[in-house]
């Protein structure tokens, strides 16, 4: 870590970006409150739960960086947007009706009712289904694939076929321990 003495541009840069930072967790928690969720932080570690009224949970791990999103305005989120890092979902058919969705850049993965976990890293979406089935495809449209449990999909930038795999239990345990689980 670098040391910057008092005054200095990085030290400002630094104070700034770190501002930026908090003023978009406090954004992101009011409108998560707004939208009958509320977020938590697991003690001992850097992971976020946000838990809404309608049976949708979002385990973030440290450092993600996504944002809650209602397209249709009807006060609750019906997706969430990812930028890197990981999160887990967990949607409770019984008292959610109407499906949810994670959007990332290189993909999009619906349910009606499952858990599953999402991962954006390096260009690329990775996405595993802990239970239930997912749908996952690109933003840009195409062909979709359908996860069951156990199974994934690497989605890069490129426009290759979506490869479904059964995901080795090494790999599995490895995305879900950084989610606590």
């Amino acid at each position: 870590m670098e040391t910057v003495s008092y005054g200095h541009p990085c030290l400002v840069t630094a104070i700034a970006a770190t501002t930026l930072l908090w003023a978009g967790l406090w954004a992101g928690l009011a409108s998560a409150q707004s939208a009958g969720c509320t977020l938590e932080r697991v003690a001992g570690t850097s992971r976020q739960i946000m838990r809404c009224a309608d049976g949708v949970t979002v385990t973030a791990e440290g450092g993600a960086r996504f944002q809650l999103v209602d397209s249709n305005g009807d006060g609750r989120p019906d997706s969430v947007s990812l930028r890197n890092r990981a999160v887990l979902v967990d949607v409770d058919s019984a008292r959610r009706s109407g499906g949810f969705e994670v959007v990332t850049p290189q993909a999009i993965a619906a349910v009606r009712g499952t858990r599953w976990a999402v991962d954006v890293k390096n260009g690329t979406t990775s996405v595993f289904v802990v239970r239930g089935r997912v749908a996952v495809g690109r933003p840009s449209a195409g062909p979709r694939v359908v996860l069951t449990p156990g199974e994934g999909v690497d989605v890069s930038r490129t426009s290759g076929a979506l490869t479904v795999r059964r995901w080795p239990q090494a790999r599995a345990a490895a995305l879900l321990a950084r989610l606590g689980q």
